[in-house]
């Protein structure tokens, strides 16, 4: 899931602008940015705001937050926490409005003109973002209230968000001498353009590729497909042909029922060589230097490698320990997958065919083992999980479980034609939020799923500012008169999305700035997905599109049943991401290394079965280019809590309010303003155990 952390507000951000951005070409009157929006529960009037709006938009969020600046390390007062962080906090607000709605838009429509500005910008943004964390009499004032903060009468959030801001100023450069400051600006500028292009990369390869099929090649996928082929190859001009894509819902169904071997190995084959196929898209180049320049900013700052300055302010702090709960989990992962994979080649041998299995081979002979041994499907399930009963499903518990409804705004600005808006509201009527969805895949949209704010949560002179949250997917289309019918993995994205989006609605933080350790913040996501497969409310949602039957009990008995299946590959492709993840950033400088070799070199060293790939390769790993970099562990670390968490549902009812109201109460009302730890044992009444996690995923 690509970048689901985005609704976390960082310490701060800002840019710095070295050059002319055509000012006379946009009035002041007619940009969007320069006035309070007039529009339902303030949300950004969307069809308003043209790519030219957002330099000058840029340059007046930098003249503002320089003005700012300026006022904090002016001020002839004592520093304190007021007149100090609350204003640094409060800093740069057109700054922050023109950043999450540009960027939020470079990730789901873009176009040649927000490409170019991402680009322009980006530098320029890490410049200002220096500019700020390296000044010193700001940090002068930071130093003088973290010192003196045990004689001040601070409040917990107060004390959390003190200390995060000082130490986050200490992780950047603040106490680095003049010469290496400018070094550290240098890479920084350069990170941020190489990031960028990244990204953009591996968006133009997902969207070059295609590949045309005859009708005698449709064997064996379902109508959903087939339509959704149909359409794929009409929009590109091949009208009575069928497209797939490298985009999930059009790969993998393909890979799960094709029975063309040599069509799956064509198709996972440009899957997996984006950003790797020596075209002006590769990213080899690009991100060998993003390895080298991470290492060498970490050994400027103190620290042995670029993991151990990220793990800093995280919860697992060390790579050691990282490298303590991958391993653990990485040889009991590894031996189910071999049984997995006799279990497959078995079928192969028994139907005659004289190959082995590979890797492009798996969903297909995996499925063929899902119907063999638990007489399940996939195909069997779509049917009952049409999206808007998946999502009437979903609103269904979070109501049951916190009270809180959700109803449709037709009239509203929304960021795409496709995005469509929800305004949350707690039991007694009182406003929450607003939430957008936006379900399908397009050209100008990244992979993946995530959820983002447009707003956070924060009191503004003793008024409640609510979120305005946005939650983003690339799900199976709907295609002629069939609607969008979801695999079961899509309806847990859309169950792990909309956690975090709880996370974003339900926080209580009184300040912009939250600071949620990296792998804490998947617990919320990921601890929602448990509610979408249990029996009682699957029978809430999973309602036949044709005939609205619920789910017959015999196949929710056999989701139940084959809860273990494929957890071999499951765990097995994650690990693989997240110890890769691992072995790039816990490198020391000087760092120079060929990406093909290190990765195949790697990947062998640490014995992953060639049936198997990462679940993401190298050059279009997304997550460890900006934002999960040493980070990919975090869905591993956070699945400890989340299966551990839910187990106090599981003691109680899944349902149970006393349970639902602490853990709103301890984790989503309190993540980002006090200590990570504190908050689990508060809500668990001890420290996460590991025992929950290995017997749901069959690993004891």
């Amino acid at each position: 899931m690509k970048k689901s952390i985005n609704f976390i507000v960082m310490v701060f951000l800002g840019i710095s602008i070295l050059a002319s951005c055509n000012n006379g070409k946009v009035s002041e009157s007619s940009n969007p940015f320069f006035t309070e929006y007039d529009t339902p529960f303030n949300v950004p009037p969307f069809g308003d705001i043209k790519p030219e709006h957002y330099m000058p938009a840029f340059m007046r969020g930098i003249e503002e937050g320089k003005r700012d600046l300026q006022v904090i390390i002016s001020n002839p007062e004592r520093p304190n926490f007021d007149n100090t962080i609350g204003a640094y906090d409060s800093m740069g607000q057109m700054l922050s409005k023109v950043s999450r709605v540009f960027f939020e838009v470079a990730n789901t429509n873009t176009n040649e003109e927000i490409q170019k500005i991402e680009i322009e910008v980006s530098p320029l943004l890490s410049e200002y973002d220096d500019e700020i964390l390296l000044n010193d009499q700001l940090f002068s004032r930071i130093r003088s209230v973290y010192d003196n903060r045990n004689n001040a009468d601070l409040t917990g959030e107060q004390m959390y968000i003190l200390e995060n801001i000082y130490k986050s100023f200490i992780r950047n450069g603040a106490n680095l001498s003049k010469d290496d400051q400018e070094k550290l600006k240098e890479i920084n500028q350069r990170l941020s353009v190489l990031t960028v292009q990244f990204e953009q990369n591996v968006l133009a390869e997902t969207n070059d590729y295609l590949m045309f099929v005859d009708e005698k090649d449709l064997e064996g996928l379902p109508e959903s497909v087939v339509n959704m082929a149909s359409i794929t190859a009409a929009e590109a001009g091949e009208e009575g042909r069928w497209a797939f894509t490298t985009q999930k819902p059009s790969i993998f169904p393909f890979m799960q029922y094709s029975p063309d071997r040599e069509l799956r190995k064509k198709l996972y084959d440009a899957y997996l060589h984006r950003g790797n196929n020596g075209n002006e898209n590769d990213n080899n180049e690009i991100f060998a230097e993003v390895v080298r320049l991470r290492a060498e900013k970490a050994k400027l700052l103190g620290y042995n490698t670029h993991a151990d300055l990220v793990l800093d302010s995280r919860m697992a702090k060390t790579p050691e320990n990282v490298y303590e709960l991958l391993d653990n989990l990485w040889n009991k992962s590894l031996a189910v997958a071999k049984k997995e994979v006799k279990e497959m080649q078995d079928i192969i041998d028994s139907e005659g065919a004289n190959f082995s299995l590979e890797e492009y081979d798996w969903w297909y002979y995996a499925e063929k083992l899902r119907k063999q041994k638990y007489d399940l499907d996939d195909s069997e399930l779509r049917p009952y999980f049409k999206l808007e009963n998946v999502r009437s499903g979903l609103f269904e518990v979070v109501n049951k479980l916190f009270d809180i409804t959700l109803t449709e705004i037709t009239d509203i600005p929304k960021p795409h034609p496709d995005a469509v808006a929800y305004e949350v509201r707690e039991a007694d009527g009182a406003h929450l939020g607003v939430v957008y969805f936006d379900f399908f895949p397009r050209d100008s949209k990244s992979q993946g799923a995530w959820c983002s704010t447009y707003e956070s949560r924060y009191i503004d002179n003793d008024k409640v500012i609510t979120p305005i949250v946005s939650t983003v997917y690339n799900f199976t289309k709907p295609s002629g008169d069939t609607p969008s019918l979801l695999t079961l993995d899509e309806v847990k994205t859309m169950f792990h999305e909309f956690g975090h989006a709880l996370d974003a609605l339900m926080n209580e933080n009184s300040y912009h700035s939250t600071f949620i350790p990296w792998d804490f913040v998947e617990l919320p996501s990921q601890i929602l997905e448990h509610w979408s497969t249990q029996p009682e409310v699957l029978r809430m949602y999973a309602r036949h599109y044709e005939t609205g039957d619920v789910i017959p009990d015999d196949l929710i008995q056999k989701i139940t049943n084959s809860s273990y299946f494929n957890q071999g590959f499951d765990n097995a492709e994650i690990l693989a991401a997240s110890l890769l993840d691992m072995a790039y950033y816990t490198l020391e400088a000087p760092v120079n290394i060929d990406i093909q070799e290190f990765e195949k070199s790697y990947l062998s060293k640490i014995g992953l079965i060639p049936e198997i790939e990462p679940r993401y390769r190298t050059t279009y790993f997304l997550h460890i280019i900006d934002g999960y970099d040493a980070g990919y562990y975090c869905y591993t670390w956070a699945a400890v809590l989340d299966n551990d968490a839910f187990e106090a549902f599981r003691e109680h009812g899944i349902f149970d309010k006393a349970t639902a109201d602490s853990y709103r109460e301890n984790i989503l009302a309190k993540n980002g303003i006090m200590d990570a730890s504190q908050q689990y044992i508060n809500f668990r009444g001890r420290d996460p155990e590991l025992e929950s996690l290995l017997r749901n995923r069959g690993l004891n």
